[in-house]
């Protein structure tokens, strides 16, 4: 695996870029084959003072204080140790009473994603359901490696091979954490419109992100030796395709594509049709068309937030792979007119174009200059007329900040210039600040100040 990391980080050439897809796509199939018979045994498992359990970060290979930080009550690096409480909130309970599950602690609509909801059969004697969203929802069923992986002999290759996710990879972390922030055909794994409109928060995702807010481990030499260096570009982007390819496969699934007679909304950009409505001659319309979507007039759009950001970070990237890209993102759009075999036809081509992007940025490594020209991209003239919807727009302002960020950390930029230019950055924030205020051009019109203030640090 440590070969494996080393690739990621650096081009090695399409040969041994190919040899790259074929290790990790064997990897992670031993991986599902491991948890997939494998025993969770819970939090407690991994709380002792000697493993995860310290209240201090100062264990020689690992900080050891995780737990701590899982738990922590204060802020969003705790929120995976909340997920089961927040069920039994008066919100919890009205969004589930309103959907007829019953108790939401006991649904396995809510459970599938606010718990690690193992099968009964492979719970193990210190499990606990009210854990919530444990160390064994992202790292798998512990029983093959819980009780080697801190051996003197273990290694991080041995350690994968015995079940443990290989979470350094940015396409097993993506895999892993879209299966409760976007949804997967697993049981309980997918937020339908009807919860939503009984109150679940709309789903969002960035990979980049969500995993600085979920951060329990210090990237030192140890760390660096046994998984590599982090990139964040390389996270951020393997990310945004990720979400792509999830997306489409579970839309191209009958029973998660339609709810009825109608479509299922989920799929769809939500504000796209939650504007406003006024029935007065003075009506000013906030819609406006996208020059990336080739759809009739009133047509409620499929959220493409993905496709943008992705479409943004090809044209940097993969220059060679961008054009069929977005061709394939255009025809998918044009075929919502046309049927559903037309639809699912296209939605496979466009899951493909973004699989193929997928594989290339896993398999190299990227310069500040890279994040640069991304973000530069991001609010260039090409990309910009797309920000026509409040979800597209805000995940570009996360993509701007996220890649700000990285820059920081590669010494590109020094703190105090990042915090120099901060005001900017957060106009664009306001600008997304709440739907109902979103207003396209305006957006515009920040982002495209944040992106020039940090261009000017470069």
């Amino acid at each position: 695996m440590m070969r494996a990391a080393a690739l990621t980080r650096q081009w090695a050439g399409p040969r041994i870029g190919i040899r790259l897809v074929v290790m990790l796509a064997l990897l992670f199939l031993g991986v599902a084959a491991a948890n997939a018979g494998g025993r969770y045994e819970g939090v407690a498992s991994c709380a002792g003072s000697t493993c995860h359990g310290r209240n201090e970060g100062d264990g020689k290979v690992v900080r050891q204080d995780e737990l701590r930080r899982w738990q922590e009550p204060s802020n969003k690096s705790g929120a995976h140790s909340r997920a089961y409480k927040v069920l039994a909130t008066e919100r919890g309970q009205a969004i589930a009473s309103a959907l007829g599950l019953g108790k939401a602690t006991a649904a396995p609509a809510c459970l599938g994603c606010h718990a690690t909801n193992a099968p009964a059969g492979q719970r193990g004697d210190r499990f606990l359901l009210s854990d919530g969203v444990g160390c064994e929802s992202c790292h798998g069923a512990s029983s093959g490696w819980l009780a080697s992986h801190y051996a003197v002999p273990a290694t991080h290759t041995k350690n994968i091979e015995n079940g443990l996710v290989p979470l350094e990879s940015a396409q097993a972390r993506a895999s892993v954490c879209l299966d409760c922030h976007f949804g997967s055909a697993k049981p309980g794994q997918f937020v339908t419109h009807p919860m939503m409109a009984a109150g679940h928060p709309r789903i969002s995702f960035e990979l980049d992100l969500f995993s600085a807010l979920q951060l329990h481990w210090d990237e030192d030499e140890d760390y660096v030796r046994r998984k590599g260096r982090v990139d964040h570009l390389q996270l951020w982007a393997v990310g945004q395709a990720e979400a792509i390819q999830r997306s489409l496969s579970l839309f191209a699934k009958p029973e998660f594509a339609s709810s009825g007679l109608f479509p299922e909304f989920y799929f769809y950009d939500c504000h796209s049709c939650h504007r406003r409505i006024y029935d007065r001659s003075t009506f000013k319309r906030t819609f406006e068309p996208n020059p990336a979507r080739p759809i009739r007039f009133g047509n409620p759009p499929y959220n493409d937030e993905n496709i943008i950001m992705l479409s943004a970070v090809a044209h940097v990237l993969a220059p060679g792979q961008a054009a069929t890209f977005d061709a394939a993102a255009r025809d998918f759009h044009a075929a919502m007119g046309k049927g559903r075999g037309e639809t699912i036809a296209a939605a496979n081509r466009l899951n493909a174009a973004a699989g193929a992007l997928s594989r290339v940025m896993s398999a190299r490594g990227y310069s500040g200059d890279t994040s640069f020209a991304v973000i530069s991209a991001i609010a260039g003239k090409a990309i910009s007329p797309r920000f026509t919807d409040y979800t597209g727009s805000t995940q570009a302002v996360m993509a701007i900040d996220t890649l700000l960020n990285a820059l920081v950390r590669q010494g590109r930029i020094t703190v105090g210039a990042a915090a120099g230019i901060r005001a900017s950055v957060n106009r664009a924030y306001a600008a997304v600040a709440s739907p109902e205020s979103y207003e396209p051009a305006a957006f515009r019109a920040a982002l495209g100040r944040a992106a020039s203030s940090i261009e000017a640090l470069r």
